[in-house]
C-alpha cells in the first residue's frame, strides 16, 4: 500500500512515538490525581509537552497550552467558548466544517455571521477580511492551510489587521501545524487550535489549543480537576479551565516522543522534503490531458497538497481505482470543505486529494503520477 493521506492523518508514525505510547501504557499514572511517582511522572510529562508545544509556536506561557482530543474539540471550545448571541463573526469559505458547523450553532444563538469569499483558485486576500470588519466584530476565525487546496494564508496580516481592531483571532492550524512554522506573537494569534494527528506526527486522540494571556474562554465541561474539590465551580486558571477530566496521558506521551522527533529532525527540514514530493507529483500530472488541478501554484508556500479532478470522472471512483488497481491510498468526495468545494464548482463530482508525508519516496510519486495518467487515459477512450 502507498499512503498518499497525510492531510487527513499521518499513518507513519515515528517509531520513538510508537515506543513512548508503549511505555506510557504499562507506567503512566493519573496525572495531578496524587503524590504516588505513576501520578507524579505523568504530570511532568503533560508539563514537559506544554512547554515543547509552548516553543513550538511561540508561546509565552507553557500553562496556556490546554490539551484536547483534535482540532474540532480546540475550535469548538473557542468559537463557542468566546462567542456570544449579538456578536459579529468573521470565517471564510476555506474553512473546514470543524470551524463552520460550531459557527452555525453560534449563529443559531444569536451570533452574526459573515463568511469572506476567495479569490480564483481559493486564494483569500487578508484586505477582504478588513473590508468585512465593523464596530460589533469580535472574532475572526481563519485557517492556516487549505485541507484541500493546500493554499496557505498570509495569518500575520489576517493578525494586524485583527490587533489594530481589538477583535481576537482565532487560527485553525490543523493542516500547519508541525510543518510550517508559527509564531502566535509575531503573528497575533490569540487563540491557536492544533490536532496532534496530523504534522505534528503524534497520535489520534490528541490536540489542543494555545490561549493567549489575557482571554478568557468559557469551558465546554466542567468536572475533575485534581484540584479545587469542594469547590462548586470549575477552576478557573489554565490549563485546569479547560481541561475536565482524565486527559489522554497515553496519548500525549506520544505527542511528546513526536515533538521530540520534530525538535531533532527540524519542522524546515520535514516542510522541504514534503514540498519537493508535491511539487514532483504536480509537476508530473498537471499535463495530462482531462486533469484539472485546484488552487494556487504559483507560490513555494503551500501545503504539501494536491488536489484534482480527471475529466467528468466521478472523484470517489478515481479514488476507489487507485486503491484497487494500484493499491495508492488517497482521498475522495467533499472533504469537509462544503465552501471551497462550491467556489471550485466541485460539489458534485468532490475532488480527489493527494496528500505528503516526508516518509514518502521518490519511487512513490513516481507511481502514483503514472497511475493517474492510466486513469485519465482510460477516461479518454
Amino acid at each position: 500500500m502507498i499512503y498518499f493521506d497525510n492531510a487527513a492523518t499521518t499513518m507513519k508514525k515515528p517509531k520513538e512515538v510508537v515506543e513512548a505510547v508503549v511505555n506510557a501504557l504499562t507506567s503512566m499514572g493519573n496525572a495531578g490525581r496524587g503524590a504516588n511517582e505513576a501520578s507524579l511522572s505523568a504530570s511532568r510529562l503533560l508539563y514537559d509537552t506544554r512547554e515543547r508545544l509552548c516553543r513550538l509556536f511561540g508561546g509565552t506561557n507553557p500553562r496556556q497550552i490546554a490539551f484536547t482530543a483534535n482540532s474540532t474539540e480546540s475550535l469548538n471550545l473557542a468559537i463557542q467558548g468566546l462567542v456570544k448571541p449579538g456578536d459579529h463573526v468573521i470565517t471564510t469559505e476555506l474553512e473546514h466544517n470543524s470551524v463552520l458547523r460550531p459557527l452555525y450553532l453560534m449563529e443559531s444563538r444569536g451570533a452574526k455571521l459573515t463568511i469572506v469569499r476567495s479569490r480564483e483558485n481559493g486564494v483569500l486576500d487578508p484586505a477582504a477580511i478588513e473590508e468585512a470588519c465593523r464596530e460589533d466584530t469580535k472574532v475572526i476565525v481563519c485557517t492556516h492551510g487549505s485541507n484541500l487546496t493546500g493554499n496557505y494564508v498570509e495569518i500575520q496580516k489576517v493578525g494586524e489587521i485583527a490587533r489594530e481592531r481589538g477583535i481576537c483571532l482565532i487560527v485553525d492550524a490543523s493542516q500547519t501545524a508541525g510543518v510550517f512554522p508559527i509564531c502566535v506573537e509575531e503573528m497575533k494569534i490569540d487563540v491557536l487550535c492544533f490536532t496532534g494527528h496530523k504534522g505534528l506526527l503524534g497520535p489520534q486522540g490528541t490536540g489542543g489549543l494555545y490561549v493567549r494571556e489575557g482571554i478568557s474562554i468559557r469551558p465546554l465541561k466542567v468536572g475533575g480537576s485534581g484540584i479545587r474539590t469542594f469547590d462548586r465551580t470549575h477552576p478557573g486558571e489554565m490549563p485546569t479551565a479547560l481541561e475536565a477530566g482524565t486527559l489522554n496521558g497515553h496519548g500525549i506521551a506520544g505527542l511528546n516522543a513526536a515533538l521530540r522527533y520534530l525538535e531533532k529532525e527540524g519542522i524546515h527540514t520535514i516542510r522541504e522534503r514534503e514540498q519537493s514530493l508535491m511539487w514532483r507529483f504536480y509537476e508530473g500530472i498537471r499535463q495530462i490531458p482531462g486533469i484539472k488541478v485546484y488552487g494556487d501554484f504559483t507560490t513555494k508556500n503551500r501545503c504539501p497538497i494536491v488536489t484534482f479532478n480527471i475529466g467528468d470522472y466521478d472523484s470517489a471512483d478515481v479514488s476507489d481505482a487507485l486503491l484497487t488497481e494500484f493499491g495508492i491510498c488517497t482521498r475522495a468526495g467533499g472533504h469537509c470543505a462544503p465552501l471551497m468545494h462550491e467556489a471550485l464548482g466541485t460539489k458534485e463530482q468532490g475532488a480527489v486529494r493527494f496528500s505528503f508525508s516526508h516518509e514518502n519516496t521518490e519511487e512513490e510519486v513516481d507511481f502514483g503520477i503514472q497511475a493517474v495518467r492510466t486513469l485519465a487515459e482510460e477516461e479518454e477512450e
